[in-house]
This record gives structure tokens, C-alpha cells and sequence, in this order.
């Protein structure tokens, strides 16, 4: 486990992300791009996530969507269409990726609430299998 890159950016909506202020919080970083095939068919997936824990009253984990050279319109489109109200991070200059080593879309990435990066998916993941590593992860208490 290593510490987590100290990135920054900001938010489709505006916002400014830092992701060393996430502390205390266990972050779910997904790289995505619209024309992704693969991203596509995971994306149901993440809004099984994210609903389940909300629904669920979990509020430990912060789902993050990171986008990387694509159009702005088209990913706001897809969740438009896909649903995901989870906030999307521009990586316009690719510094997150990189700093990251991501390889190719999609990839999932795990942080603790500490800032240690502890999990990498590379490739399409579920539902279950991000529930089930989150809860491992933290002992059983997420």
C-alpha cells in the first residue's frame, strides 16, 4: 500500500476536488471515457453501488467518476441517460492517470479513509465485487 497521489481538480459541476481532502472517507476513484464499451457496460453497475449504500444508509464511501479526453457533453449525456449522481472529475491534462498509472479504461481504484491507495480493478467490476472489497477492506465496518 502507498499513499494516494495528491491530486486536484475540479468537479463537472464546478467544484474543486482534492482528493487529500477526502480523508476520513473511504474514495472510490472510477476512469471512464462515453466511448468506452467496457465503461458502458460497467456503469450499471456503479449506480447498483452507489444506490445499494445509499439506500442502505452508508455514507462512508465517495464515489468519484474520473474523465480523461472526451467530449464534456457526451459523458453528461451518458449519465443523463445511465443515471450516476456521483460528481465527475475533469482530468483534462491527464495529471490524475498519470499519476494514477492507469493503463487503459475503465479502472477502479480504492483508497482508504487514511489516504492509502489499497485496492486496483482493471476492467469491467461489479456491484458486488466493489461492496465486498470495501467491506474487506475495512475490517467489515463499511
Amino acid at each position: 500500500m502507498k499513499p494516494a497521489p495528491p491530486v486536484t481538480s475540479t468537479t463537472y459541476d464546478g467544484d474543486v476536488f482534492d482528493l487529500s481532502r477526502r480523508r476520513g472517507s473511504w474514495v472510490v476513484l472510477n476512469f471512464f471515457n462515453s466511448t468506452c464499451l467496457p465503461c458502458k457496460r460497467e456503469h450499471p453497475e456503479l449506480v447498483a453501488f452507489s444506490t445499494a449504500r445509499r439506500e442502505a444508509g452508508q455514507t462512508d464511501v465517495e464515489l468519484f467518476t474520473i474523465v480523461n479526453d472526451d467530449d464534456e457533453k457526451a459523458v453528461r449525456d451518458f449519465f443523463a441517460a445511465n443515471g450516476g449522481d456521483w460528481p465527475i472529475v475533469r482530468d483534462d491534462d491527464s495529471e490524475i492517470s498519470v499519476a494514477f498509472g492507469v493503463a487503459k479504461v475503465p479502472e477502479t481504484w480504492i483508497i482508504s479513509p487514511t489516504g492509502l491507495v489499497v485496492e486496483r480493478f482493471t476492467g469491467q467490476i461489479t456491484a458486488a465485487l466493489l461492496g465486498t472489497a470495501i467491506q474487506e477492506l475495512s475490517g467489515g465496518s463499511a
